[in-house]
């Protein structure tokens, strides 16, 4: 199996903990979305939506986080001979729930206007050169820039960003309200949903937000410490993003950045 994922992406989190929580082994593949990698053609051709995760387990390609996670769920439940249930309707519920806030504008809104502009041009050279490269993935390629575009017009449009922010609120307020009920989101056990739900936690952290978004909803920051324990986030998560691992991993990628836009290799 293997699974083709970066830290700085939100869904390959969920995925990550989804595997170390169930103790399946895989290959690990990094693709840096900021530093274009995942245009590179080889990728482009398995994925040609260029998003991250993408999960491979022999012909089998899984695009989708959800049906990765409950994909992984199924590999743990025939390891164990039987001996793991699958998860209920309400961690499933919860799963497509979280899912369905898209943290895109949220993250890119909050990133400073000049370096968002640098790093989009960036991505924008390195698919107008693997187009070159590869001349038959073009229409796929022009895709990608397309969205691009639009990516930017709509960070300019409050409306888009209000509705992002308000659908985060009411996510976060239900959370908050099942966790006065339960230890965990699904209940009293430690659960899918709660794979899902961390890396959310994590990125809110990461643009330094954890003041307005989890303190100030005590059942959600008492959560957090809680999860925070769990060896899957330490490996996933706190590797890369607690103290100085969140600067090594940012300053790396930006000095790739900058050096490739100097020397126009992309």
């Amino acid at each position: 199996m293997q699974l083709y994922h970066h830290p700085y992406s939100l869904d390959s989190q969920k995925v990550r903990l989804a595997l170390e929580e169930k103790g399946i082994d895989y290959t690990s593949y990094h693709v840096n979305p900021i530093t274009g990698k995942n245009m590179d053609s080889s990728f482009f051709r398995m994925n040609p939506s260029g998003k991250l995760p993408v999960f491979k387990n022999g012909s089998h390609i899984i695009f989708n986080t959800i049906e990765i996670i409950q994909y992984i769920e199924r590999i743990a439940v025939v390891s164990s001979g039987g001996g793991v249930s699958f998860s209920g309707r309400e961690v499933v519920e919860w799963m497509q729930k979280i899912q369905d806030w898209n943290p895109k504008f949220f993250t890119l809104s909050h990133i400073p206007d000049k370096d968002r502009f640098y790093v989009s041009k960036f991505i924008r050279r390195v698919v107008i050169a693997r187009m070159a490269e590869a001349p038959d993935l073009a229409g796929a390629y022009h895709q990608k820039l397309r969205e691009a575009y639009k990516t930017e017009d709509k960070l300019k449009d409050q409306d888009v960003l209000r509705v992002n922010k308000e659908h985060l609120i009411r996510l976060l307020d239900e959370v908050e309200t099942q966790l006065n009920e339960t230890a965990y989101l699904a209940g009293e056990e430690f659960s899918l949903a709660d794979v899902t739900l961390i890396p959310v936690l994590a990125r809110l952290v990461l643009l330094d937000l954890e003041d307005e978004y989890i303190r100030s909803r005590p059942n959600i920051a008492e959560y957090w410490l809680l999860v925070k324990q769990r060896p899957s986030y330490k490996q996933v998560i706190g590797k890369y993003f607690d103290g100085w691992g969140r600067y090594r991993t940012l300053i790396r990628t930006w000095c790739f950045v900058r050096i490739r836009s100097m020397l126009k290799r992309y």
